[in-house]
């Protein structure tokens, strides 16, 4: 069997062929819906194939590869556990079992809940004597960097994450000039501004420096990885291949590899249901394992409240069980050759360099950002994102969709990321308010249970965005069955689940009859009913596409007004 399986071969099938098939799936929907515009601008095809690949980017392909490839500054993929404590005591011994149990590289806020007083920074000093690490400063005058007058070893490991490089020139081996694009991303930057942002720091720090040795030597970056997988895979690949160029521009003869560290994004993180956490921060560490990151942090589920000592540990194990189980480090450049990633890494160099020249030609990143330019296009962007998942055309599950409505979003905030600009932020502040009025809610659910079960579990999830289990009315099957129901309904809103013949039929005479103050709306759009069911008394409708967080907040708000 096994010898006739090696002598068996497939037809290869042409992309003409393929297309063809695909139109007929299709049944009669354009082929072009197969296409996908993302937010970078890029437009992603439904097939890639190695013609397709080839015709794009020709021998620059081999160089591509072979750039990803020859700039990688470590021979893995380090854990960098951020360490945690709500005292000094608690913060060692935790900083001691993490190293224990796998952390490569410590890593540490410095905003801590506690002085750095001269025992700390001693405790803290014979740490980092041992061991590499990555500390997240303020300025030049924060007080943990106390801790290098106490360390009288220059061989020490690590990186200093701060908004200006850093003066610690005695330290060779630690690296002070951070291009730090993670704040971008949190404002709302794709890639392509990343990627961007990233060589129009290095520029600045260049020119700082007086030339660009100096940042070659002392530079590194540092990513936010969000749940777009293989955007994140591209978006550190191309970060080496613009890096050569860049470096060229400096005449660089002997090019070297900025280490690149990487962090799970909290963009996406949501405070109700944090455990959907753990999922993005899987996918995103197998990410950033994939595109080359040399070092990883993955924030706890439950960091923007306050972690505990569980999801510390489960945080630093998805790095280690991926490092361990996916075998991906041992291979280098696992997605190269891959006809997507190629193409995607491909078409983000060309528009992050794009971007660059035009920052430069502004006068460099800090003009452009003093003219508003940057902050005007990440506020665009930003809300662009957040209409998406308003809208559900991007889905952030357990928060617009699959919500969970016995969830809590817990008041507790850790100061840390208090101020990180999420999408989750509007769902959770009307599911808190909605819980305060706790209105009473209903589905008025006519005719057979085949008939209105779609559009009746369609805005029982809709309702659930908010954390509000509505009462459902049961089967009615008649129109004075249904009148008598509203009449006597005892909520403040009902929604009309019916299809759309039946809803046809119903509303107005419901609209007649409904009490004075109850809030009625219906599920479907109706676009030639819509204006004289609304002149009639009907509150609106419900339907797929619509803003979540617009609707629900006006239900809110009528009814607070009636309650009140």
């Amino acid at each position: 069997m096994s010898i006739q399986m090696k002598n068996i071969q497939f037809p290869s099938a042409s992309y003409d062929e393929w297309k063809e098939q695909a139109v007929k799936a299709l049944k009669g929907k354009p082929f072009e819906s197969l296409f996908t515009k993302t937010i970078e601008g890029v437009t992603l095809e439904p097939l890639y194939t190695e013609e397709m690949l080839a015709d794009k980017l020709g021998d620059y392909l081999e160089k591509q590869i072979s750039t990803i490839r020859s700039l990688k500054d470590s021979d893995g993929f380090k854990v960098a556990q951020q360490v945690y404590g709500e005292n000094a005591s608690q913060f060692f011994t935790l900083l001691q079992e993490s190293i224990e149990r796998g952390n490569d590289c410590i890593t540490i806020d410095s905003r801590v809940p506690f002085h750095w007083d001269e025992d700390n920074l001693s405790r803290l000093a014979n740490c980092l004597k041992e061991n590499s690490f990555k500390i997240y400063i303020e300025n030049e005058n924060d007080p943990i960097l106390g801790v290098f007058d106490k360390i009288n070893e220059p061989s020490v490991k690590g990186f200093i994450v701060s908004s200006e490089p850093t003066d610690l020139d005695t330290f060779n081996n630690v690296r002070t000039i951070a291009i730090n694009t993670v704040p971008y991303h949190h404002e709302g930057a794709t890639a392509i501004e990343e990627l961007a942002i990233s060589l129009a720091l290095a520029s600045k720090y260049a020119e700082q420096a007086g030339g660009f040795e100096h940042v070659i030597s002392k530079a590194f970056v540092n990513f936010a990885i969000d749940t777009q997988f293989f955007s994140e895979i591209a978006k550190l690949r191309a970060f080496k291949v613009l890096w050569k160029a860049f470096s060229k521009a400096f005449n660089v003869d002997r090019l070297a590899a900025v280490p690149i560290l990487a962090e799970t994004s909290l963009r996406s993180y949501t405070k109700a249901d944090p455990y959907v956490n753990l999922l993005r921060a899987g996918n995103e560490a197998f990410a950033g394992l994939i595109g080359g990151a040399d070092y990883f942090t993955v924030h706890p589920h439950d960091c923007l409240t306050k972690p505990t000592g569980k999801s510390i540990r489960i945080a630093r194990n998805v790095s280690l069980v991926l490092k361990e189980e996916s075998y991906v480090e041992n291979v280098l450049d696992a997605s190269g050759g891959s006809y997507f990633i190629e193409t995607l890494t491909a078409e983000y160099v060309e528009k992050a360099w794009e971007l660059f020249l035009d920052i430069e030609k502004a006068g460099g990143i800090d003009a452009y950002s003093q003219s508003g330019k940057l902050q005007t296009k990440l506020d665009n962007l930003f809300q662009s994102r957040l209409k998406a998942v308003e809208t559900r055309k991007h889905s952030l599950i357990g928060t617009n969709i699959y919500a969970n409505p016995a969830d809590d979003v817990l008041a507790e905030t850790n100061p840390q990321f208090a101020q990180i600009k999420r999408l989750a932020i509007t769902f959770e502040q009307l599911r808190v308010n909605y819980k305060k009025t706790e209105p009473k809610i209903a589905i008025l659910t006519y005719g057979k249970l085949k008939d209105f079960k779609p559009r009746a579990d369609f805005v029982e999830g809709f309702l659930a965005t908010v954390g509000v289990v509505p009462e459902k009315s049961g089967e009615i099957t008649s129109l004075d069955a249904a009148k008598e129901w509203l009449e006597r309904a005892d909520y403040g809103y009902v929604i009309i689940a019916a299809k759309d013949e039946d809803a046809k039929l119903l509303v107005p005479s419901l609209l007649e009859h409904k009490p004075e103050n109850l809030l009625v709306d219906v599920a479907g759009k109706f676009k030639d009913e819509r204006e004289i069911w609304l002149s009639n008394g009907l509150n609106g409708f419900i339907f797929a596409g619509q803003n979540i967080v617009e609707k629900l907040t006006e239900v809110h708000e009528s009814l607070k007004g009636v309650q009140q």
